[in-house]
């Protein structure tokens, strides 16, 4: 019975040494990082289809619309008729306006000839006053006449005077008239509504027979030139986008048929609450007239790396975004090593290219039992 018990004993203590160097002590298969080459470093945005130029547009002046030209997706270009409102009484105004022109005309012309009368007259009393005096200066005239016709020169003068002022006043009261017409054609021209430039409805609010207000949206207008993408991006991510780099949008409505953009605009303030930045590109070969509002995925490439090792994020120990430890495995023995980064890829993984010698073996996945001197055999990261 005692051989037996200490035989069992010594097989316990065997399974369990056992068990204790299989758990801790025998050589770890563990994947590590492989040099990649010509990596392009990428961040993703969610966001929506936008328009850079949008216009509500509506009449600057109130009535009842009497026509409809524009509808739903037409395309038009710049100056087209898009409705009318009713405008007899504006017609009216405007008739009445033009008649004030042929009157002020008459007023200027009767003015004219009043000034040439005038002056006709007062040549002629100068005329007049010169030979009396002539005659009294020679003792041939009486002084008396000769007084009494400088004394006519004198009040044609004034007439003249008068009659001048009035054919000014004529030709500004005819001026005011021309203008008043001028007013009168511009307020019955804002009676049609038209596209401010080459456009396309998006949306028409108003039908024949309605009356509107000053300003009420009666269109809703895009240029289909300004059509991008705004792409909402977490601001850890946004750091190194800049304008003009390469993307690619790819709508809800067509999946897996990204289209090549490029970044156009990028916002000066992020979302305090999101902690997201606003950027939108345009694309550069656009699909025909993608609907307003439309989920847009917005891939944009911030740069290529020429070699880099790729590591999940999620086997990076206290990663700050540009600084971890990582676990490599160095002569056969598993040990921990800080590196740097210097990016991180769309798709968790983050690039180390400074701070570890060329040839170090960096594990990809960490998993229990790690520990500093262990040993591990290094296998090709799947």
């Amino acid at each position: 019975m005692r051989r037996l018990a200490a035989a069992t004993a010594l097989l316990l203590l065997a399974v369990g040494g056992g068990g204790w160097w299989f758990a801790t002590q025998r050589p770890l298969f563990v994947p590590v990082a492989a040099v990649a080459q010509d990596v392009p470093v990428t961040v993703f945005g969610l966001g929506a289809v936008e328009a850079r130029i949008l216009s509500r547009i509506g009449f600057e002046v109130g009535g009842t619309l009497t026509e409809v030209m524009a509808d739903h997706g037409d395309r038009l270009a710049a100056g087209a008729p898009l409705a009318r409102l009713s405008a007899a009484s504006q017609e009216a105004r405007l008739a009445r306006a033009e008649a004030a022109v042929l009157s002020a005309a008459a007023q200027a012309q009767r003015a004219e000839a009043q000034r040439e009368r005038a002056e006709a007259l007062l040549a002629q009393r100068q005329a007049t006053a010169r030979r009396r005096r002539e005659l009294a200066n020679r003792n041939v005239g009486s002084l008396e006449a000769a007084e009494l016709a400088e004394t006519e020169v004198a009040t044609a003068e004034a007439d003249l005077a008068v009659n001048r002022a009035d054919a000014a006043v004529a030709r500004a009261l005819q001026a005011e008239a021309r203008a008043n017409v001028a007013a009168e054609q511009t307020a019955l021209a804002k009676h049609t509504l038209r596209a401010p430039y080459d456009a396309v409805v998006i949306a028409r609010q108003r039908e024949a027979g309605a009356a509107v207000n000053p300003g009420e949206p009666i269109f809703t207008l895009v240029a289909p030139d300004s059509l991008w993408a705004l792409a909402y991006v977490d601001e850890g991510r946004a750091g190194d986008i800049a304008l003009g780099q390469p993307a690619t949008v790819t709508l809800r409505s067509r999946p897996g048929r990204p289209v090549a953009a490029q970044v156009a605009r990028i916002g000066l303030e992020a979302d305090r609450v999101t902690e997201e930045r606003r950027v939108h590109v345009r694309c550069i070969a656009c699909p025909e007239m993608p609907v307003l509002g439309e989920q847009a995925e917005v891939v944009i490439e911030t740069g290529r790396l020429p070699s880099a090792r790729l590591v999940p994020e999620n086997a990076i120990h206290g990663f700050d975004g540009a600084t971890g430890t990582v676990w490599v495995v160095a002569n056969g023995r598993l040990a921990r090593r800080e590196a740097r980064f210097a990016a991180r890829l769309m798709d968790g993984r983050a690039a180390i290219t400074d701070g570890l010698p060329p040839d170090t073996q960096v594990v990809t996945r960490v998993a229990s039992g790690f520990a500093e001197g262990r040993a591990a055999r290094a296998v090709p990261a799947p």
